[in-house]
């Protein structure tokens, strides 16, 4: 399970108590370390691509950083739905492994250089029509030079997803300070299309909801990756000893694949 936002107690502990609205059961196929490091970023794909875009057959999904734990998983996801799947990488060991996932993504931008036209390129994939679901990795709001220097220069800016975007498309995105001028919104009205902002807690911050939280958790991620043998983004698993080094590592962004600890 996932221990809720007002939880007394942290997770990195040998016993600890939880109320049973948080924790489902395991299947007997799918190991812990898997489970684990699944149930986090499978949530989040399947809040993003069922609940605020409603993916189906047929529809065009680009997954920004699909080579990162959770763009992993967001693939998998979509394929699975029958949709058809676009992919930026940002490194060519990222390009390297999108493009080895089975079944294969339908096309694989290497960002890597910073001088490919994200835009131009799924444009051309889908003969003009642009895609029906974007899942950003965050986005640029300014130019480079105006940019802090924290953003990495590797997203795109949010003219290129607006851009991108076919007509009735839901750009889902992780950008929480995202800004829309006037001009962007004309632009999103004229195509009718959305924007959804994907946030980790929603399902915490609602008692109510907590039917639906347990149904994603039992139903749509577990079960799913004990018929699909999804393959999460996992480092080795972690010995508990170093569990506050592999924290820090997470919090300053530093650790590129899931980390496990294993008790």
């Amino acid at each position: 399970g996932i221990l809720p936002l007002d939880s007394e107690e942290s997770g990195l502990c040998e016993v600890i108590l939880v109320h049973e609205h948080y924790l489902v059961h395991k299947p007997e196929k799918v190991c812990w370390v898997e489970a684990a490091g699944t149930v986090r970023d499978g949530v989040r794909a399947y809040t993003a691509l069922h609940y605020l875009s409603q993916v189906s057959p047929g529809k065009t999904v680009l997954v920004m950083d699909g080579a990162s734990p959770f763009g992993t998983i967001a693939i998998q996801l979509a394929q699975h739905r029958g949709a058809k799947v676009i992919s930026t990488a940002h490194s060519l060991e990222d390009k390297q492994y999108l493009e080895r996932l089975r079944p294969p993504v339908a096309r694989v931008i290497d960002v890597s250089s910073g001088k490919t036209d994200v835009a131009e390129s799924c444009l051309e994939e889908t003969g003009g029509l642009g895609v029906d679901i974007v899942l950003d990795a965050g986005v640029r709001l300014y130019s480079r030079e105006d940019e802090p220097a924290l953003k990495p220069q590797l997203l795109p800016h949010k003219h290129d997803i607006i851009t991108l975007l076919g007509i009735a498309g839901h750009w889902i995105t992780t950008e929480k300070h995202l800004q829309l001028d006037p001009p962007d919104s004309h632009s999103l009205f004229l195509k009718g299309a959305t924007v959804s902002f994907l946030n980790d807690e929603i399902w915490n911050l609602s008692n109510i909801q907590q039917g639906k939280y347990l149904y994603i958790l039992l139903k749509a991620i577990l079960h799913t990756n004990d018929l699909l043998c999804f393959r999460p983004q996992l480092d080795e698993p972690i010995p508990f000893y170093e569990a506050k080094v592999s924290m820090e590592m997470v919090q300053k962004n530093q650790a590129r694949k899931r980390q496990v600890i294993q008790f």
